[in-house]
């Protein structure tokens, strides 16, 4: 909401997910960080995943009824004007075009527009 930062909306964002059933999300911090030998070392999925990564349980086609599978999802958390960078707008592209569900979010609704595929 208003006056919300960008680690506020995260929370509340987790928070509001937190109480799904069938959704699992978990903070993915990416980025670079200098080891004490002074060599470069990586963190997090990959260049441009999204902040919060995990899965949304669901029961597909009738030919596996009762059967439950779990659906990537990805929600990359905005603040004000901020925009996915191009490497966090190719990570949702793909994961979306494989059938997953990912998306910006700005906030909590924007997050569960992202889970419904909306």
């Amino acid at each position: 909401g208003a006056g919300m930062s960008e680690a506020d909306t995260q929370r509340a964002i987790q928070l509001a997910v937190g109480s799904l059933p069938d959704v699992r999300l978990f903070r993915n911090s990416v980025g670079l960080i200098q080891g004490a030998d002074g060599r470069s070392h990586r963190f997090g999925l990959c260049v441009g995943s999204s902040v919060l990564i995990g899965w949304q349980s669901i029961v597909i086609t009738p030919d596996m009824v009762g059967r439950r599978i779990a659906r990537f999802v990805a929600v990359e958390v905005k603040h004000g004007r901020n925009r996915p960078t191009a490497e966090q707008a190719n990570f949702i592209e793909r994961v979306t075009e494989a059938g997953g569900a990912a998306g910006a979010a700005w906030s909590v609704a924007d997050a569960l527009r992202v889970l419904h595929g909306q």
